[in-house]
């Protein structure tokens, strides 16, 4: 029969020992925690510094909205501003060149006179009366009249113009035809029709012709008639 052989009894260094290594592992257990908490913290610090820069980010980029709206603004406001003016200029451009328009106007009508007066000097006809800027309304009806030269028997219609174009000329047509009507003190005469310009092209001159009318234009300091020898004038 065998014995087993007793296990010695721990020793006071084996206990001191057993205590020294069981803080050693608290201890680093600690460590650990630390270090553990330490990261936890370091990560929140930097969440929160992220966070921040986003707020950061989100405050610039609204003040660059807010800095590009009121630069899109102000230049809208600019933008309208020069429409505004541009539209002043030329409206003053136009009301200047209408008012340019009707002194040629006015001045083709003063050299057109004497000249209507030797045109119908030419043919045997005496001028009784001249009449400028005639205007008439009968009816609800008007018209003006730039230049009437009248005798006892014939008439003529002058439209002036600084420059004839062949609706000035369908115009006149249509003067022409609603000019007894409203002017009946010269319903029995012989009414002829005449327009005259400083410049008129030859396009329109033959136009103007083929629909029995007189074309004067200027030449030189004075008025000459265009028609050709040929030129059988329309009575209305």
């Amino acid at each position: 029969m065998s014995t087993l052989a007793a296990s010695p009894a721990p020793t006071l260094d084996d206990i001191l020992r057993l205590f020294s290594e069981t803080d050693r592992k608290f201890q680093d257990t600690d460590r650990k925690f630390q270090d553990t908490d330490r990261k936890f913290q370091d990560t929140d610090r930097k969440f929160q510094e992220s966070d921040r820069k986003s707020q950061e980010t989100d405050r610039m980029l609204k003040e660059r909205s807010l800095e590009t709206e009121r630069i899109l603004k102000e230049r809208a406001l600019e933008t309208d501003r020069k429409f505004q003016e541009t539209e002043r200029m030329i409206k003053t451009l136009s009301d200047n060149l209408g008012k340019i328009g009707n002194r040629m106007g006015e001045f083709v009508q003063h050299m057109v006179e004497p000249t209507v007066v030797q045109l119908f000097k030419s043919q045997g006809i005496e001028v009784h009366e001249v009449h400028p800027n005639v205007q008439v309304e009968r009816g609800g009806e008007g018209m003006e009249v730039d230049l009437l030269v009248v005798n006892d028997g014939a008439l003529v219609a002058v439209e002036c113009k600084s420059k004839l174009t062949r609706e000035d000329v369908d115009k006149h047509l249509q003067r022409m035809e609603k000019l007894k009507r409203l002017l009946p003190t010269y319903r029995h005469h012989q009414a002829f029709g005449a327009v005259a310009a400083m410049v008129v092209p030859n396009d329109v001159a033959d136009y103007a012709q083929e629909k029995g009318f007189y074309v004067l234009a200027q030449s030189g300091e004075t008025v000459e008639v265009r028609n050709d020898s040929e030129f059988s004038a329309k009575a209305w």
